[in-house]
Protein backbone atom coordinates (compact mmCIF):
# COMPACT_ATOMS: atom_id res chain seq x y z
CA UNK A 1 0.00 0.00 0.00
CA UNK A 2 1.37 3.23 -0.87
CA UNK A 3 2.15 6.20 1.22
CA UNK A 4 -0.79 7.81 -1.08
CA UNK A 5 -3.72 5.47 -0.16
CA UNK A 6 -4.77 4.10 2.99
CA UNK A 7 -6.97 0.70 2.65
CA UNK A 8 -10.71 1.77 3.04
CA UNK A 9 -11.70 -1.55 5.12
CA UNK A 10 -9.31 -2.38 8.48
CA UNK A 11 -10.47 -5.40 10.27
CA UNK A 12 -9.82 -4.44 14.22
CA UNK A 13 -10.77 -3.56 17.49
CA UNK A 14 -14.60 -4.52 17.95
CA UNK A 15 -15.09 -6.06 14.25
CA UNK A 16 -12.24 -8.43 15.19
CA UNK A 17 -14.75 -10.03 17.71
CA UNK A 18 -17.74 -10.22 15.37
CA UNK A 19 -18.40 -13.90 14.37
CA UNK A 20 -16.89 -14.50 10.64
CA UNK A 21 -20.66 -14.29 9.13
CA UNK A 22 -21.44 -11.15 10.38
CA UNK A 23 -18.25 -9.28 10.03
CA UNK A 24 -18.94 -8.32 6.55
CA UNK A 25 -22.12 -6.87 6.66
CA UNK A 26 -21.15 -4.45 9.67
CA UNK A 27 -17.64 -3.73 7.06
CA UNK A 28 -20.84 -3.23 4.66
CA UNK A 29 -22.60 -0.86 6.94
CA UNK A 30 -18.72 1.04 8.02
CA UNK A 31 -19.58 0.33 11.70
CA UNK A 32 -16.11 -0.20 11.66
CA UNK A 33 -15.78 3.59 10.74
CA UNK A 34 -17.77 5.61 12.98
CA UNK A 35 -16.97 9.35 11.56
CA UNK A 36 -19.36 9.03 8.54
CA UNK A 37 -22.49 8.90 11.00
CA UNK A 38 -20.71 11.93 13.23
CA UNK A 39 -20.46 13.92 10.15
CA UNK A 40 -24.12 13.65 9.64
CA UNK A 41 -25.29 13.58 12.95
CA UNK A 42 -23.60 16.97 13.81
CA UNK A 43 -25.63 19.00 11.69
CA UNK A 44 -28.82 17.28 13.54
CA UNK A 45 -27.43 18.70 16.16
CA UNK A 46 -26.74 22.05 15.02
CA UNK A 47 -30.42 22.82 14.13
CA UNK A 48 -31.35 21.49 17.38
CA UNK A 49 -28.84 23.58 18.86
CA UNK A 50 -29.74 27.21 17.14
CA UNK A 51 -32.87 26.76 17.60
CA UNK A 52 -32.91 27.22 20.97
CA UNK A 53 -34.81 23.73 21.71
CA UNK A 54 -31.96 21.74 22.72
CA UNK A 55 -32.57 21.17 26.32
CA UNK A 56 -36.72 21.30 25.99
CA UNK A 57 -35.93 18.37 23.42
CA UNK A 58 -32.91 16.81 24.06
CA UNK A 59 -34.33 13.36 23.19
CA UNK A 60 -34.41 14.65 19.66
CA UNK A 61 -30.80 14.45 19.77
CA UNK A 62 -31.00 10.57 20.79
CA UNK A 63 -33.15 10.20 17.87
CA UNK A 64 -31.09 12.10 15.13
CA UNK A 65 -27.72 9.92 16.63
CA UNK A 66 -29.84 6.61 16.01
CA UNK A 67 -30.93 7.79 12.84
CA UNK A 68 -27.43 8.71 11.62
CA UNK A 69 -26.13 5.52 12.19
CA UNK A 70 -28.56 3.64 10.56
CA UNK A 71 -29.46 5.49 7.62
CA UNK A 72 -25.76 6.44 6.76
CA UNK A 73 -25.03 2.88 7.12
CA UNK A 74 -28.07 2.10 4.54
CA UNK A 75 -26.57 5.03 2.58
CA UNK A 76 -23.29 2.98 2.55
CA UNK A 77 -24.68 0.16 1.19
CA UNK A 78 -26.48 1.80 -1.12
CA UNK A 79 -23.30 3.19 -2.53
CA UNK A 80 -21.45 -0.11 -2.47
CA UNK A 81 -24.36 -1.58 -4.72
CA UNK A 82 -24.49 0.82 -7.01
CA UNK A 83 -20.40 1.00 -7.13
CA UNK A 84 -19.49 -2.08 -6.86
CA UNK A 85 -17.76 -2.23 -10.39
CA UNK A 86 -16.14 0.79 -9.43
CA UNK A 87 -14.92 0.02 -6.34
CA UNK A 88 -13.10 -3.30 -7.34
CA UNK A 89 -10.62 -1.09 -9.72
CA UNK A 90 -9.82 1.49 -6.70
CA UNK A 91 -7.05 -0.05 -4.60
CA UNK A 92 -8.44 1.66 -1.22
CA UNK A 93 -11.71 0.41 -1.69
CA UNK A 94 -11.29 -3.19 -3.81
CA UNK A 95 -11.74 -5.18 -0.05
CA UNK A 96 -15.16 -3.69 0.70
CA UNK A 97 -17.83 -6.59 1.07
CA UNK A 98 -19.36 -6.43 -2.50
CA UNK A 99 -16.74 -5.59 -4.62
CA UNK A 100 -14.85 -8.40 -2.88
CA UNK A 101 -17.76 -10.72 -3.26
CA UNK A 102 -17.70 -11.63 0.66
CA UNK A 103 -21.40 -10.23 0.35
CA UNK A 104 -23.79 -11.20 -2.74
CA UNK A 105 -26.04 -8.60 -4.22
CA UNK A 106 -29.46 -10.03 -2.84
CA UNK A 107 -28.18 -10.08 0.76
CA UNK A 108 -27.03 -6.40 0.62
CA UNK A 109 -30.15 -5.29 -0.79
CA UNK A 110 -32.11 -7.36 2.03
CA UNK A 111 -29.36 -5.41 5.02
CA UNK A 112 -30.10 -2.42 2.94
CA UNK A 113 -33.97 -2.50 3.56
CA UNK A 114 -33.94 -3.46 7.37
CA UNK A 115 -31.82 -0.39 8.00
CA UNK A 116 -34.17 1.62 6.32
CA UNK A 117 -36.64 0.08 8.83
CA UNK A 118 -34.81 1.79 11.91
CA UNK A 119 -35.08 5.24 10.16
CA UNK A 120 -38.59 4.89 9.91
CA UNK A 121 -38.37 4.61 13.23
CA UNK A 122 -36.76 7.54 13.69
CA UNK A 123 -38.76 9.41 11.33
CA UNK A 124 -41.64 8.16 13.46
CA UNK A 125 -41.18 10.33 16.38
CA UNK A 126 -40.88 13.64 14.52
CA UNK A 127 -43.67 16.51 13.72
CA UNK A 128 -45.34 16.28 10.31
CA UNK A 129 -42.94 19.12 8.75
CA UNK A 130 -39.87 17.26 10.14
CA UNK A 131 -40.99 13.96 8.58
CA UNK A 132 -41.82 15.37 5.55
CA UNK A 133 -38.02 17.00 4.94
CA UNK A 134 -36.58 14.42 5.65
CA UNK A 135 -38.72 12.13 3.29
CA UNK A 136 -37.97 14.99 0.58
CA UNK A 137 -34.06 14.18 1.14
CA UNK A 138 -34.35 10.53 -0.45
CA UNK A 139 -34.61 11.54 -4.09
CA UNK A 140 -31.19 13.55 -2.99
CA UNK A 141 -29.70 10.44 -1.33
CA UNK A 142 -30.67 8.19 -4.39
CA UNK A 143 -29.00 9.78 -7.42
CA UNK A 144 -25.68 10.68 -5.16
CA UNK A 145 -24.21 7.77 -6.02
CA UNK A 146 -24.25 8.61 -10.05
CA UNK A 147 -22.99 11.96 -9.33
CA UNK A 148 -18.82 10.92 -9.49
CA UNK A 149 -19.65 9.49 -13.27
CA UNK A 150 -21.27 12.95 -14.18
CA UNK A 151 -19.96 16.30 -12.51
CA UNK A 152 -16.87 17.03 -11.47
CA UNK A 153 -18.37 18.12 -8.25
CA UNK A 154 -19.99 15.25 -6.52
CA UNK A 155 -18.83 16.95 -3.10
CA UNK A 156 -21.39 19.44 -4.12
CA UNK A 157 -24.19 16.76 -4.08
CA UNK A 158 -23.03 14.67 -0.99
CA UNK A 159 -23.01 18.40 0.73
CA UNK A 160 -26.89 18.76 -0.32
CA UNK A 161 -26.84 15.02 1.94
CA UNK A 162 -25.11 15.28 4.35
CA UNK A 163 -26.38 18.81 5.77
CA UNK A 164 -29.89 18.13 5.15
CA UNK A 165 -30.23 17.09 9.06
CA UNK A 166 -30.06 20.81 9.92
CA UNK A 167 -33.05 21.33 8.54
CA UNK A 168 -34.90 18.50 9.60
CA UNK A 169 -33.62 19.58 13.04
CA UNK A 170 -34.75 22.81 12.98
CA UNK A 171 -38.23 22.35 11.41
CA UNK A 172 -38.46 19.84 14.68
CA UNK A 173 -37.77 21.53 17.04
CA UNK A 174 -39.51 25.38 15.67
CA UNK A 175 -42.27 24.06 13.53
CA UNK A 176 -40.74 25.77 10.18
CA UNK A 177 -38.18 26.63 8.11
CA UNK A 178 -36.91 29.73 8.21
CA UNK A 179 -33.89 32.23 7.63
CA UNK A 180 -31.65 31.25 9.99
CA UNK A 181 -32.23 27.33 8.83
CA UNK A 182 -31.65 27.60 5.19
CA UNK A 183 -28.84 29.26 6.34
CA UNK A 184 -27.03 26.98 8.63
CA UNK A 185 -28.05 24.60 6.06
CA UNK A 186 -26.28 26.27 3.20
CA UNK A 187 -23.00 26.96 5.51
CA UNK A 188 -22.97 22.96 6.33
CA UNK A 189 -22.92 22.30 2.19
CA UNK A 190 -19.60 24.25 2.06
CA UNK A 191 -18.36 22.59 4.79
CA UNK A 192 -18.85 19.29 3.59
CA UNK A 193 -16.93 19.88 0.04
CA UNK A 194 -14.35 21.25 1.73
CA UNK A 195 -14.12 18.16 4.25
CA UNK A 196 -15.15 15.37 1.23
CA UNK A 197 -12.21 17.19 -0.76
CA UNK A 198 -9.51 16.22 1.80
CA UNK A 199 -11.33 12.96 1.81
CA UNK A 200 -10.87 12.62 -1.91
CA UNK A 201 -7.18 13.63 -1.77
CA UNK A 202 -6.43 9.93 -0.80
CA UNK A 203 -7.83 8.80 -4.37
CA UNK A 204 -6.88 10.95 -7.03
CA UNK A 205 -4.42 8.65 -8.72
CA UNK A 206 -6.86 5.92 -8.96
CA UNK A 207 -9.69 8.36 -9.80
CA UNK A 208 -8.15 9.56 -12.91
CA UNK A 209 -7.42 5.76 -13.80
CA UNK A 210 -11.07 4.80 -13.67
CA UNK A 211 -12.74 7.96 -15.12
CA UNK A 212 -14.28 9.03 -11.29
CA UNK A 213 -14.69 12.55 -10.92
CA UNK A 214 -13.65 14.64 -7.50
CA UNK A 215 -13.54 18.13 -6.25
CA UNK A 216 -9.60 17.16 -5.11
CA UNK A 217 -9.16 16.31 -9.51
CA UNK A 218 -10.84 19.49 -10.66
CA UNK A 219 -8.78 21.70 -8.28
CA UNK A 220 -6.33 19.76 -9.35
CA UNK A 221 -2.84 22.24 -7.92
CA UNK A 222 -5.04 24.46 -5.99
CA UNK A 223 -6.64 22.32 -3.39
CA UNK A 224 -5.40 24.11 0.11
CA UNK A 225 -7.27 27.44 -1.59
CA UNK A 226 -9.78 25.62 -2.66
CA UNK A 227 -10.81 24.41 0.46
CA UNK A 228 -9.74 27.46 2.38
CA UNK A 229 -12.76 28.81 0.18
CA UNK A 230 -15.34 26.44 1.05
CA UNK A 231 -14.44 26.69 4.63
CA UNK A 232 -14.45 30.96 4.11
CA UNK A 233 -17.87 30.58 2.81
CA UNK A 234 -18.92 28.16 5.30
CA UNK A 235 -18.44 30.73 8.44
CA UNK A 236 -19.67 33.49 6.28
CA UNK A 237 -23.15 31.51 5.87
CA UNK A 238 -23.19 30.17 9.56
CA UNK A 239 -22.36 33.68 10.68
CA UNK A 240 -25.17 34.92 8.92
CA UNK A 241 -27.26 32.71 10.56
CA UNK A 242 -26.40 33.26 14.03
CA UNK A 243 -26.85 36.88 13.17
CA UNK A 244 -30.58 36.44 12.57
CA UNK A 245 -30.93 34.53 15.43
CA UNK A 246 -29.14 36.84 17.65
CA UNK A 247 -28.04 40.26 16.39
CA UNK A 248 -24.73 40.75 18.47
CA UNK A 249 -21.23 40.71 17.97
CA UNK A 250 -20.64 38.29 20.91
CA UNK A 251 -22.97 35.47 19.32
CA UNK A 252 -20.42 35.93 15.95
CA UNK A 253 -17.42 35.17 18.58
CA UNK A 254 -19.08 31.83 19.29
CA UNK A 255 -17.80 30.69 15.61
CA UNK A 256 -14.19 31.33 16.45
CA UNK A 257 -13.50 28.37 18.04
CA UNK A 258 -14.43 26.41 14.51
CA UNK A 259 -13.08 28.96 12.44
CA UNK A 260 -9.69 28.33 13.89
CA UNK A 261 -10.04 24.60 13.73
CA UNK A 262 -10.76 24.85 10.05
CA UNK A 263 -7.65 26.93 9.29
CA UNK A 264 -5.59 24.56 11.01
CA UNK A 265 -6.81 21.53 8.96
CA UNK A 266 -5.78 23.68 5.64
CA UNK A 267 -2.66 25.17 7.12
CA UNK A 268 -1.49 21.70 8.19
CA UNK A 269 -2.80 19.60 5.12
CA UNK A 270 -0.26 17.53 3.23
CA UNK A 271 -1.01 16.69 -0.53
CA UNK A 272 -0.02 13.43 -1.39
CA UNK A 273 0.10 12.11 1.94
CA UNK A 274 -3.48 9.69 2.24
CA UNK A 275 -2.67 9.26 6.06
CA UNK A 276 -2.75 12.70 7.02
CA UNK A 277 -5.66 13.42 4.34
CA UNK A 278 -7.12 11.09 6.23
CA UNK A 279 -7.01 12.23 9.44
CA UNK A 280 -7.73 15.78 8.78
CA UNK A 281 -10.84 14.29 7.31
CA UNK A 282 -11.66 12.79 10.27
CA UNK A 283 -10.63 15.90 12.56
CA UNK A 284 -14.35 17.57 11.33
CA UNK A 285 -15.88 14.76 14.04
CA UNK A 286 -13.97 17.60 16.63
CA UNK A 287 -14.94 20.38 14.56
CA UNK A 288 -18.50 19.02 14.36
CA UNK A 289 -18.83 19.16 18.29
CA UNK A 290 -17.51 23.11 18.15
CA UNK A 291 -20.22 23.86 16.13
CA UNK A 292 -22.71 22.26 18.24
CA UNK A 293 -21.62 24.41 21.44
CA UNK A 294 -21.37 27.89 19.18
CA UNK A 295 -25.11 26.91 17.75
CA UNK A 296 -26.51 25.76 21.42
CA UNK A 297 -25.07 28.89 22.30
CA UNK A 298 -26.11 31.42 20.58
CA UNK A 299 -29.86 29.58 20.62
CA UNK A 300 -30.44 29.33 24.16
CA UNK A 301 -29.53 33.14 24.54
CA UNK A 302 -31.10 33.97 21.49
Amino acid sequence: MSEASVPDTQIGGLMGLLPARVRPYALLARFDRPIGWWLLFWPCAWGSGLSGEVIRRWDLLLWFLAGAIAMRAAGCVYNDIIDRDLDAQVERTRDRPLASGAVSLKAAWIWLFSLCLIGLVVLLQLNWLAAGVALSSLALVAAYPFMKRITWWPQAWLGLVFSWGALVAWAAGEGDLSLPALLLYAGSIFWVIGYDTIYAVQDVEDDALVGIRSSARALGGNIKPGVAAFYFIAIALWAAAFWQVRPQWLALAALLPMALHLLWQVATLKIGDGGDALAKFRSNRDAGLLMFLACATVGLAG
